[in-house]
């Protein structure tokens, strides 16, 4: 079946004409009436700085406000309620106690009205456009491998023998603990397709699965194995690479940042607590703050007319339709998937 396709505008030597897009949107997920909103403002702005093409759609609980959605949909975000999902209940202790509501990002593969997403967490920001992974193959999940030399991975055989996919070749594996195990991805942005089919197969399989310290992480591991490839690490900086594994980061062809280290929270951001002090930390998070604070990112509606001349809004952006280099590759001597660039 082809893919539905959606209008847009594109602007060409001064003139408007109508293009079609794929269905295709970023998505990201808010809970509760705490100051996260403020994550997904600048994430919205930050896409809107690297002119991408697709819009984004933010995944809301019934508990988040009015103001806040309100807030949101004049940033140009498409805002749509979803219900709460829970694990099975049991004694596992999370990692962070809040992570028990992130098992609610699984009615994001209900979102069958578009044919592939870019998942993005509200704690991240967008440094350059990432539209060309939307032209991924499909059929798989895609994202950046996960590093577990953090303290809270302490309750894991890798952390508590020293090995971590990010330097496999540091600490081996040992062969009397079996085999090594599978890639493991951080689930604070992958590529997926919805699948009201996969959409109603990941809840019933998370009844019959216990809960784990990680939540919703753990278990899209689990179920996605079998499909994740991994993606290079700049597509998902998470910023403890910067003093665990600082030869696995390139500053400058970063493309997306997420903020998920204690005290890295730019709206929160004090530089106190363990590694805030670093400079690459404090570049990254005034980063963060000269987007969420320039005013000319606010979304803007402008009247323009369509190719029939008739008026109607559009983005005042005009969108890059620079073609996408679509050869993809995986070369031996990587464990991550190349991703296609824009041309």
């Amino acid at each position: 079946m082809a893919p539905e396709l959606v209008p847009t505008t594109v602007k060409s030597g001064g003139l408007s004409r109508a293009v079609t897009l794929p269905s295709r949107a970023y998505v990201t997920f808010l809970a509760g009436n705490g100051d996260y909103v403020k994550g997904v403002v600048g994430l919205a702005k930050g896409l809107r700085k690297v002119k991408a093409a697709y819009p984004l759609l933010v995944a809301v609980l019934p508990d988040v406000p009015k103001e806040h959605r309100q807030i949101l949909e004049s940033q140009g975000c498409i805002v749509r309620e979803i219900e709460p999902v829970y694990p099975p209940d049991n004694q596992t202790q999370f990692a962070m106690a809040y992570y028990v509501i992130n098992y609610s990002k699984l009615r994001i593969w209900e979102f069958v009205e578009y044919s592939k997403m870019i998942y993005l967490d509200g704690d991240i920001q967008v440094f350059d456009n990432i539209d060309h992974l939307f032209d991924l193959p499909d059929g798989y999940l895609y994202a950046v491998m996960d590093c577990f030399c953090e303290k809270t991975w302490s309750h894991t055989p890798q952390y508590k023998i020293g090995y971590c996919q990010q330097c496999p070749e540091k600490v081996k594996w040992p062969a009397e603990m079996g085999k090594p195990p599978a890639l493991y991805f951080n689930a604070g942005m992958f590529v997926f397709e919805p699948s009201m089919e996969t959409y109603h197969h990941l809840l019933k399989t998370l009844q019959i699965t216990p809960p784990t310290p990680f939540a919703e992480q753990d278990f899209l591991n689990m179920y996605f194995s079998s499909i994740y490839k991994p993606i290079p690490p700049i597509y998902n900086l998470v910023l403890a690479m910067l003093w665990r594994h600082p030869q696995n980061v390139h500053l400058h062809h970063l493309k997306v940042v997420h903020y998920c280290a204690a005290g890295s929270k730019p709206w929160r951001y004090t530089g106190k607590e363990e590694n805030m002090e670093r400079e690459e930390v404090k570049m990254l998070v005034k980063k963060w703050w000269d987007i969420y604070n320039d005013e000319s990112l606010d979304y803007k509606k402008v009247q323009m007319s369509n190719i029939n001349g008739v008026e109607g809004e559009g983005d005042a952006e005009s969108v890059d339709m620079a073609p996408f280099k679509a050869a993809l590759s995986e070369a031996a001597q990587l464990r991550y998937v190349t991703a296609p660039s824009a041309a």
